[in-house]
């Protein structure tokens, strides 16, 4: 298979749901550069309209729909509208709250885990069986984070929700393989965004961030696009069930100030 042809996703259609900004306006724009019909989808209807036209107007395919995590009846009439066309889904719709565990309010928990993942598993389960009725298979992409592998304070709901992104992702492989739908998750590291551009100002975060993993910065949106393109396309035929994080060695890697006479 040729470079091109492995992240050729010419004639697909793939829709990502939160891509208004960050992490999914980088996938989308990735996505709708290989070939694909890019559905953009988040409740900011306006910017999406934005992103989608900036994207035809360099040739692309891609259009905006609108969708809130939060409201059924939004996620069922997405999955209605598109769904039966999906060969891709990438679902990246999420946001946070750092506190101490005891300091969360019912109603915090409720929204984080509505938008982080009862919202995701309602559009898998609405679009996933499409996918396999079409018997042509499908791509499913879930957007994890490090807390779908280890613990960091201050993080419990969101934890909660992407630990459970992560064994969604890995029971949906095992149940979806037969019908040639691959599901993956991938956990982006300590990445810039809207959600935590403010706390990435700070030079003792920057300072700690330096001797705790290889790369020595935060990484960005456009960190994470390249493996959810090569897991919307062909090359990852035989990856499925996987939680891969992206994150500058922070899981596997550490530095310390000693250096060898």
């Amino acid at each position: 298979m040729s470079i091109e042809a492995l992240f050729s996703l010419k004639g697909k259609t793939a829709l990502i749901a939160g891509a208004s900004r960050g992490i999914g306006l980088a996938i989308a724009k990735e996505i709708a550069a290989a070939g694909a019909r890019t559905i953009l989808a988040s409740r900011s209807l306006d910017k999406l309209e934005e992103n989608a036209a900036a994207l035809r107007a360099e040739g692309y395919l891609a259009e905006a729909r609108q969708f809130d995590a939060a409201d059924s009846a939004s996620i069922q009439a997405l999955a209605a509208e598109v769904g039966p066309e999906l060969d891709i889904l990438i679902n990246v719709a999420g946001t946070n709250v750092r506190k101490h565990f005891e300091d969360y309010s019912k109603e915090e928990y409720d929204r984080i885990m509505q938008t982080n993942l009862h919202g995701i598993v309602e559009l898998t389960q609405a679009i996933g069986p499409q996918m396999v009725k079409r018997g042509k298979g499908g791509k499913i992409v879930n957007i994890g984070s490090l807390m779908s592998v280890l613990g960091v304070p201050y993080l419990s709901v969101y934890a909660i929700t992407k630990s459970g992104l992560a064994g969604l992702t890995r029971v949906l492989a095992a149940e979806w393989g037969r019908h040639h739908i691959q599901v993956n998750c991938i956990a982006p590291g300590f990445i810039i965004t809207d959600l935590n551009r403010e706390m990435w100002k700070s030079e003792p975060m920057l300072n700690w961030l330096r001797g705790a993993q290889a790369a020595p910065d935060p990484g960005k949106p456009e960190d994470i696009a390249p493996l959810a393109l090569f897991l919307s396309g062909p090359g990852s035929n035989y990856i499925t069930g996987q939680v891969i994080p992206v994150d500058g060695g922070y899981t596997t890697t550490a530095t310390w100030p000693f250096e060898p006479k």
